[in-house]
């Protein structure tokens, strides 16, 4: 999958080849074919990993706070997304731009918008903010989310990183009525 990524990400997906995917893994063709039925398998799985990738540093953001915490746990968990998607902006691009997924569901539901539904549900049950439908709150939040990091040129210097992720946890704060002490 790595070897494939470099090429996806060097030539494009219809670019390259399985032979040259097999060639920068180090693997015979039939190796390929053991995991994998074509290019689109590849991309699917690389969808998968992508995913995965940037749920692994939310959870960590948000495990690693004390359990009382709410409105840093809501906050991580903006920052940590954010941040995982501009770290791999490129394989995203690559994933679900280039090559779109055949239905909209990932902007619906996805393990990232099930991970912040958990959130805001387990949030409001401890009266930490209040929610009427964590699902709804959890698709808009994260669908604001994804289209402020998507835009081209955003977040490239450290600054203006630091003030995107700094604007980002503001917004998801005062999108639950929170005090965001950011104007």
């Amino acid at each position: 999958m790595t070897a494939a990524e470099r090429l996806f990400l060097e030539k494009g997906l219809e670019q390259s080849t399985i032979e040259e995917i097999t060639t920068g893994a180090g693997v015979a063709k039939g190796t390929f074919y053991l995991h994998f039925s074509s290019k689109t398998d590849v991309l699917q799985a690389l969808r998968a990993r992508f995913v995965q990738g940037v749920l692994g540093g939310i959870v960590a953001a948000v495990e690693g706070l004390r359990p009382e915490d709410w409105r840093g746990k809501l906050a991580a968990w903006s920052t940590a997304c954010a941040t995982g998607y501009l770290d791999t902006a490129g394989l995203h691009h690559l994933a679900f731009v280039a090559a779109p997924p055949a239905t909209r569901e990932g902007l619906s539901r996805n393990i990232l918008i099930d991970h912040l539904t958990e959130l805001l549900a387990a949030g409001a049950g401890e009266n930490a903010w209040s929610v009427r439908d964590p699902g709804f709150t959890a698709v808009f939040l994260f669908n604001a989310l994804h289209g402020v990091v998507n835009q081209p040129g955003i977040g490239e210097t450290p600054a203006a990183r630091a003030e995107l992720l700094r604007a980002l946890e503001g917004h998801f704060l005062r999108g639950l009525g929170l005090p965001s002490g950011i104007d």
